[in-house]
This record gives C-alpha cells, structure tokens and sequence, in this order.
C-alpha cells in the first residue's frame, strides 16, 4: 500500500478522548522496542492516558530516552519506569559494527550514534535498569522494573536483578561542573 493510500483511509478529524490531562493517571512511563507487533498499552492491560509510551529500536537506553524521561518525571508527573524488550527483535539480526560499515558504506560517512544492538534481551534489560537507576536526571526515587515479552507466547516476564543496582546518582549540576 502507498502512503498516499495509508493517509486517505485516516479519519479527519482524527478521533480524540476528551478530559485526558497531559500527565499520566498511573504515573508510568514505559520504554519499549518500536517493533509494530508490540501493543504497549495492552501488554501491561493499560489504557490511552495510562502511561507515556518511549518507543525506539530495541528498547534501548539512549541519551534521547533518558531526555524524554527526565521531562516525563519532571514536567508531567511520572515516577515509574518500565523497561520492555521482546524476542524476535529485529535487533538480535546484526551487530553495531555491520550496520555502521553498511551506513558508512552507503552514505561516505559513519553514524555519530551506536546502533545499539544486543544478543540477549535479559541482560539487554539488565543493562537498561542499571543505566535508569543511575541517571542523575531521573528522580532518585524512581522505581524501574525490566520485562521481556515474548512474541510467540504473549508471556511478560520479569528481568530480575543478578545483584542489588547501589544508587550512584550524581546531582546533574555536580556531574556537569566535574566534567568541566
């Protein structure tokens, strides 16, 4: 189908939910992949207004997530985090080194960013958590939990920490005059 198709199906106006306030009602923001098979609100039984939903590929933790988090927390209200992976990623197909010598390739140039590819999605989460708990910008009392969703089943498991994560935050204007 053409994109020209896509868009003539829209309903214009779009549909919208009225008395929906911007800040979530469960004070929840979930990171998950951007893979189109996943329904993140349904995964976790929730509803439009529930939760911020940060979506890119592979659910990783990047500088740009933990951007929209900070904003989420401090803006709008949210405290709780999840981090969702899922088997089947596209992400698992290739490594970071592939896919920039197939973008240098292509282009002339390597990509500024990693692509931030993983082989397994525990401890892809694992690592997510760690990178979440430590963020000077998130509030210190946030509570991050890491799940899988398998594509196959439709099980949620949760990713449990091998060891306790110590809290290391660093106020952000500390860790900006130390690197200064």
């Amino acid at each position: 189908m053409s994109l020209d198709e896509l868009l003539s199906r829209r309903p214009n106006p779009a549909g919208v939910v009225r008395n929906l306030s911007a800040p979530p009602i469960e004070r929840l923001a979930i990171v998950t992949c951007m893979d189109a098979r996943i329904a993140a609100f349904g995964v976790f039984g929730l509803r439009l207004g529930d939760a911020h939903i940060i979506r890119n590929a592979g659910a990783a933790v990047t500088s740009d997530v933990i951007r929209s988090l900070a904003i989420s927390q401090r803006k709008l209200g949210t405290r709780n985090v999840i981090l969702m992976a899922h088997t089947g990623c596209g992400m698992l197909s290739f490594t970071d080194d592939e896919f920039i010598s197939e973008l240098t390739d292509a282009t002339g140039q390597p990509p500024t960013w990693r692509p931030g590819t993983f082989s397994d999605p525990v401890q892809h989460v694992r690592h997510g958590i760690a990178q979440l708990r430590t963020s000077p910008f998130l509030h210190a009392d946030t509570v991050v939990r890491g799940f899988v969703f398998d594509l196959q089943t439709g099980s949620v498991d949760e990713v449990r920490d091998e060891a306790p994560v110590p809290a290391t935050r660093k106020p952000a204007r500390a860790e900006a005059a130390s690197s200064g």
